[in-house]
């Protein structure tokens, strides 16, 4: 576990709905899809479990670096993300999280073609337990991972949001 003195937290607007975003101060650790009053339980929870001795901030300031290149995607002007990441899983999540942050904008690649370039091709549903925990989704675009038919399995903040994103990056079309 990693000791920090504090989570810094700011909310923003976006097309999918409100969405929470932390960081310390490496980089940002966590993306909550909703606003800070329906977040704030889950991330005091998973603050708890990932980082000892902290406390949550509020600090639009210190995270507007951060809101501005997710307010730029939205607006489909920014395809990739330059921040600093903080993340916080076991080898495995983050060697998925690592493979599935080269999935360029506007394509997508199935949990069985991650799963093959990691070099564990049996992993698959590990793929998916992995996506299901990447803490900074839209910044880790686990959205662009699909089932291996083609066809838009789970993510954390509901299929209408995955739809969303993969129509906004013109990746729908791949889909069936």
């Amino acid at each position: 576990m990693s000791k920090r003195s504090f989570i810094y937290y700011t909310e923003m607007d976006s097309p999918i709905g409100a969405l929470t975003i932390a960081s310390t101060d490496i980089g940002v650790c966590l993306i909550e899809f909703g606003p800070v009053k329906e977040t704030c339980s889950s991330i005091t929870t998973w603050t708890k479990k990932h980082y000892m001795n902290t406390e949550l901030k509020e600090n639009r300031e210190k995270l507007a670096p951060v809101v501005e290149q997710l307010n730029e995607y939205f607006a489909g002007t920014r395809t990739t993300f330059d921040v600093e990441l903080d993340l916080v899983g076991t080898k495995f999540q983050c060697l998925v999280w690592q493979q599935v942050n080269q999935i360029p904008y506007g394509q997508t690649k199935s949990y069985k073609q991650i799963a093959m370039e990691i070099g564990a091709p049996k992993a698959v549903r590990a793929i998916g337990g992995s996506n299901n925990k990447n803490p900074v989704p839209i910044i880790v675009p686990c959205h662009r991972v699909i089932g291996n038919n083609g066809s838009m399995v789970g993510y954390g903040g509901g299929l209408d949001k995955k739809e969303h994103l993969l129509r906004m990056e013109g990746a729908i079309e791949k889909i069936s």
